[in-house]
């Protein structure tokens, strides 16, 4: 939930300035969920179950919109690097409840978990940026037109809707999807990839739990094999039977204990046993699949057995290479398409490699091999670098 959607109105009173402030605000409701309708699966659902509810899932989501949102970001135009711009400003302190860092956090996290994030931005009477907030994927729904194009997106909750028109030349809503081979408005996320796995360890996880409870009642039967001809037990007998059992051997704190069988009663086991079950195995390799579909390498959940990489610095090396960056950098170019007009600037916005701690190595190679090029002139090495040209345009 966007947390500036909660901003106190501004007083009213005579002579006191208009506020502006989101435009879904009053349409907030401070509890119950929506549902989402344009997903095979219910998001909100499968965020409980997968996020809330699994450890491996919370955890691949964190690293990856943790370590995505701290990414240090650069703003340039083709011929300078800005220092200070009116669009850093408004990143560093998106709303009166939030950081940056807040901000892309909830934003990547929802790209993560539904596939989608939202982004509204917050004008002045004059067009100016003033503030942006995230907005929850599973309330919000596209409205396409006649063309296939979106021209509103819906915001729901609670049975109250706000529009947001997106049919102008400038849309008040940023629209980030993942890649969905069978939907053209709505993205793919890996969390819905993942369900199975999801499922399977949620499962193996409860199976653990329920043989923690019941312990010392393994499955199985007790057989009566009768002497003296007497075939069956009597109800005397029977009664004792079942109060022994549940006295002696059920539950947790009677793990272990030994059961002693009189003349005739046999124990025949009718289960398997958790070796022959292999539940840890089902539960790890569950597991790895939800690591691999988030892009996280498996030794960096804490997941045993993995030698995929050779130590913990080539896994997070890997880790920020495929799955952070890439991320990152698509969701900052969009961002940037998105604002740019607002500023009528042409603008790029990209994490800085150089100050990600991660590829310091790579990145010292890279900038003394482009150095020692002498074969190149300096504007090409700094293209090279992912700089702008200088000042003077040399």
């Amino acid at each position: 939930m966007a947390l500036g959607l909660f901003r106190k109105k501004a007083n009213t009173g005579a002579g006191a300035p208009e506020a502006k402030a989101s435009a879904a605000g009053p349409v907030i409701a401070y509890h119950g969920a929506g549902r989402v309708a344009w997903t095979p699966r219910d998001a909100v659902s499968l965020t409980k179950s997968g996020f809330a509810g699994n450890p491996v899932g919370f955890r691949a989501v964190k690293l990856i919109s943790e370590a995505a949102a701290a990414l240090p970001l650069v703003l340039q135009s083709p011929r300078a690097r800005f220092e200070e711009h009116p669009m850093l400003d408004l990143l560093r302190r998106p709303n009166m409840a939030q950081g940056r860092a807040e901000l892309l956090e909830g934003l990547y996290g929802q790209l993560m978990l539904t596939g989608n994030a939202y982004l509204e931005l917050v004008e002045s009477e004059e067009g100016q940026p003033l503030e942006l907030h995230v907005l929850r994927s599973d309330r919000m729904a596209l409205i396409p037109g006649s063309d296939g194009w979106p021209v509103a997106y819906e915001y729901s909750v609670g049975g109250r809707k706000h529009r947001f028109d997106a049919s102008g030349s400038f849309s008040p809503v940023c629209h980030l999807r993942s890649f969905h081979p069978q939907d053209d408005h709505y993205g793919l996320s890996p969390m819905q990839a993942a369900a199975q796995a999801v499922d399977v360890h949620n499962a193996a996880s409860r199976w653990s739990k329920a043989l923690l409870d019941n312990a010392a009642r393994p499955s199985g039967a007790l057989v009566y094999k009768g002497f003296d001809g007497q075939a069956t037990l009597s109800a005397e007998q029977y009664a004792r039977l079942q109060d022994e059992m549940l006295s002696y051997h059920q539950g947790a704190v009677n793990a272990g204990r030994p059961m002693l069988l009189e003349g005739g009663l046999d124990w025949k086991p009718m289960g398997f046993s958790p070796s022959d079950m292999e539940f840890q195995k089902t539960k790890e390799a569950a597991a790895r699949e939800i690591a691999v579909a988030f892009g996280v390498p498996p030794m960096l959940l804490g997941l045993t057995g993995d030698a995929t990489y050779a130590n913990y610095q080539e896994a997070n090396r890997a880790f920020y290479r495929l799955t952070v960056l890439p991320l990152a950098a698509r969701v900052s170019a969009a961002i940037a398409a998105w604002l740019a007009p607002r500023y009528g600037e042409r603008l790029e916005l990209r994490p800085d490699l150089d100050q990600v701690p991660a590829l310091a190595e790579e990145r010292d190679k890279q900038w003394a091999r482009v150095a020692a090029a002498d074969f190149l002139s300096d504007r090409e090495k700094r293209r090279l670098l992912g700089l702008p040209e200088d000042a003077d345009g040399s």
